[in-house]
């Protein structure tokens, strides 16, 4: 049987480092798909407005299911992992906005950056925009409160099968609302 685990996740919610250390304790390759995206040529060019690279999502989504056939196990992290196919469980890491604000501001993001990746955690958007593919295989967990260390301890009760996550319990809409 195999294992395909996607973590998604708005910008600086802990995808990477929890990712690695799943990985690592696993012992499962790690796909990080922006990198794939960057080294396979999938970047289409530069949004304009916002300076995020704009991939090749279908051009990925291909690349992405032709290593998934060649692994049985096999964890791929990043924010575009929920627009592509072949997981078996899609998990999107959420965080409380106030906590991520703090963390997007160590990056040098900008206040506009910063504020619109606010706001999509507040709404949700990775979790919603990954129901049109993975519908019933989409699972939240709410990382705000935890080291790297319980997050991974609790995605691998997961994955054994020993705990369950649910989806859209999480809510920061009221963050939205104090904020705007």
């Amino acid at each position: 049987m195999s294992n395909i685990i996607f973590i998604s996740g708005t910008p600086c919610t802990g995808k990477t480092t929890i990712s690695e250390k799943l990985s690592e304790k696993l012992n499962w390759k790690l796909v990080k798909i922006n990198d794939l995206a960057i080294s396979n040529n999938l970047v289409l060019g530069i949004d304009e407005d916002k300076g995020y690279k704009i991939i090749d999502i279908d051009a990925l989504n291909d690349l992405l299911l032709k290593i998934i056939s060649e692994h049985d196990n096999l964890i791929v992290e990043g924010h575009l992992s929920h627009l592509c196919s072949g997981a078996d469980k899609l998990i999107v890491l959420r965080c409380r906005p106030e906590i991520l604000k703090e963390r997007l501001a160590l990056r040098d993001y900008s206040s506009s950056k910063i504020n619109e990746n606010l706001e999509a955690e507040a709404m949700g958007v990775c979790s919603a925009e990954s129901l049109d593919i993975y519908d019933n295989n989409v699972y939240e967990l709410d990382v705000s409160d935890l080291d790297v260390g319980g997050a991974v301890s609790i995605l691998m009760d997961v994955i054994n099968g020993q705990k369950e996550l649910s989806f859209g319990e999480i809510d920061f809409m009221d963050w939205l609302l104090v904020h705007q």
